[in-house]
């Protein structure tokens, strides 16, 4: 297969001649009607200790409402920080609702557009949303305490969004069943030995996974996707499902997860130099027409404190340093932090991209994993 990059043939995107198509269509009334963003002067840095906005959002009413980007309700990146935070404020009534970010932000265009809006914060990979969101005038300017401290492409200059986590996806594979075989970089999926050892999530349904497809097709070529098909992988939604079937035993690699490449534990990500994969800053904003203003404020200052950033994994703050082995992730270029932002903002190469997989991968298939919260969960 080492002759696959000189066969490569690449997917013509046509970068940029529908920039701004996905911004219309279904959200187009709510777009119509939001008000234009304002020039106003800077917004400040927040002073305020996480204590500090504790008492003053207990006094504003003690609630908060959040849609969280995730593939599980109950488990997950999501559910752990509603845990983590009914932990360290149990005084807020904090009601955190994990579903699919493609499914949460048409559900609050729609309560844009219906003048029905439940949430206070949206935390959502779908990181084009809120460029467009501040454009309409969405979002509430805010800059929490070490806002400064965030890597520059990890915070909007005027205070619209900051990132909240730093998310990787790449391969992993079983560290006892792969053995001295281990994969060592993304072309190895394609070695016999492989052949329906292999379980992924579906690029066409997680625009992550997508990116990270694209990049891989855009790097081996359709050939090396063609060879990865036949392979026979267990195609599943969801990006826990890799790591879940080799849990159970039914797969050795996993393709479109993340985990840690300096992991002790049974499950490590491929981080190979000179081969791709893909990571973002999750975003976070404050709603302008959020109820809970203030505890929207302490949910945001809470995610990038030192505090928070300090519990493990790459940091989204300058300040807080990698886990032992690893770089800053803005320093892997393999990595493509900006990469994923502007594949993000082209809504018409993603809807090509996506149905270019279907072609090779088959349709999706499946229930979403958090289930079906309704339009209006929270209220």
């Amino acid at each position: 297969m080492t002759s696959l990059p000189s066969r490569r043939r690449l997917l013509v995107t046509g970068a940029g001649t529908a920039l701004g198509l996905g911004a219309l269509g279904a959200t187009a009334s709510s777009a119509s009607a939001a008000p234009a963003e304002s020039t106003r002067g800077s917004v400040a840095e927040d002073t305020r200790t996480l204590d500090e906005l504790y008492r003053d959002a207990i006094a504003e009413g003690g609630k908060l409402v959040v849609y969280a980007g995730g593939d599980l309700a109950d488990s997950g990146s999501g559910a752990n920080a509603r845990a983590a935070f009914r932990q360290r404020f149990p005084e807020i009534d904090l009601q955190l609702i994990v579903d699919y970010s493609k499914y949460h932000d048409v559900r609050v265009d729609n309560q844009f557009a219906t003048d029905t809006l439940v949430p206070d914060v949206v935390q959502l990979q779908t990181l084009h949303d809120f460029t467009r969101w501040k454009r309409e005038g969405r979002l509430l300017r805010y800059k929490p305490a070490g806002f400064g401290k965030l890597y520059k492409k990890f915070r909007d200059p005027d205070g619209a969004w900051v990132a909240g986590a730093v998310i990787a996806f790449s391969y992993v594979y079983d560290v006892v069943a792969a053995g001295a075989n281990a994969p060592r970089t993304p072309l190895d999926l394609v070695d016999p030995r492989w052949k329906n050892a292999i379980a992924s999530s579906y690029p066409h349904d997680d625009d992550a996974v997508l990116y990270l497809y694209a990049l891989y097709a855009q790097t081996y070529g359709w050939d090396w996707v063609a060879a990865l098909a036949a392979q026979q992988p267990q195609f599943a939604r969801g990006s826990f499902s890799p790591s879940t079937a080799i849990n159970n035993k039914r797969a050795v690699v996993g393709v479109g997860t993340g985990s840690s490449p300096t992991s002790t534990g049974p499950i490590r990500m491929g981080l190979s130099e000179g081969h791709p994969f893909m990571a973002w800053g999750q975003r976070i904003a404050i709603l302008k027409q959020a109820a809970n203003p203030t505890a929207a404020k302490l949910f945001l200052s809470w995610q990038i404190s030192t505090e928070r950033q300090s519990s493990g994994g790459w940091s989204v703050r300058t300040d807080v340093a990698p886990p032992a082995g690893l770089k800053p992730i803005w320093e892997y270029p393999e990595a493509n932090v900006d990469g994923f932002p502007r594949f993000m903002e082209d809504r018409a190469a993603v809807e090509r991209w996506k149905q270019t997989f279907a072609l090779y991968f088959g349709e999706v298939k499946g229930d979403p994993t958090p289930g079906w919260p309704g339009l209006h969960p929270g209220r």
